[in-house]
């Protein structure tokens, strides 16, 4: 897989975390660097430890499997990605957002027992992928390393962009999330079929 098509797939996994990093913004009063950044530490840590726990599943069926891995790979982002854009078109009909806004640093928005769950959240389709980084042999640390730090910047900025504009980006954000990863694997099962050659 070539550094392109992985910044593709990183980009892709990031956008729910920076869909939810804007209504995070949204919620805060004051932004600065360390309200984005603790933001940014738990979608990218966790963006990158799903993957690698997903490798390691792979990992143990890979050589039972490999006359469709392929096809597993494709159906496994295809469906991330349907279940992505799904969301991006629902959301567009939600009013508003909870917030719990604090003028001090340690915002209850920002605390451990409402980014936790978020991380999670929005991590587990990163399981999946790491899975199929398995079985298309992927040098996982270089992948999930690159994965943590696209979607710790992206959500950061995504703090920023829902301080400063709300959330209008924020179902865009998913849908087109969920258009690459459909994308990346309908590349992937063409290229394993032979149809296609990049």
């Amino acid at each position: 897989m070539s550094l392109l098509e992985l910044f593709i797939i990183a980009v892709g996994l990031s956008m729910d975390a920076f869909a939810v990093a804007i209504c995070k913004g949204l919620c805060l009063r004051k932004i600065n660097f360390k309200k984005a950044g603790t933001v940014g530490l738990y979608f990218g840590l966790f963006q990158a430890g799903m993957p690698l726990i997903g490798y390691f599943l792979g990992v143990q069926f890979q050589n039972k499997i490999t006359s469709i891995d392929h096809w597993i790979s494709f159906f496994l982002l295809a469906i991330i990605g349907i279940n992505m854009i799904r969301e991006s078109i629902e959301s567009k009909n939600e009013v508003g957002i909870e917030c719990a806004v604090d003028e001090n640093i340690n915002d209850e928005t920002l605390a451990f027992k409402n980014m936790i769950g978020l991380a999670i959240a929005t991590s587990i389709d990163a399981l999946a992928v790491g899975v199929t980084f398995a079985f298309l042999k992927v040098n996982i640390l270089s992948a999930v390393s690159f994965i943590g730090i696209v979607t710790f910047t992206l959500s950061m900025v995504g703090v920023k962009i829902g301080n400063v504009f709300g959330t209008i980006y924020k179902s865009k954000a998913e849908f087109a999330g969920g258009l690459i990863l459909i994308l990346m694997g309908l590349k992937i099962l063409l290229e394993h079929l032979g149809m296609i050659n990049f």
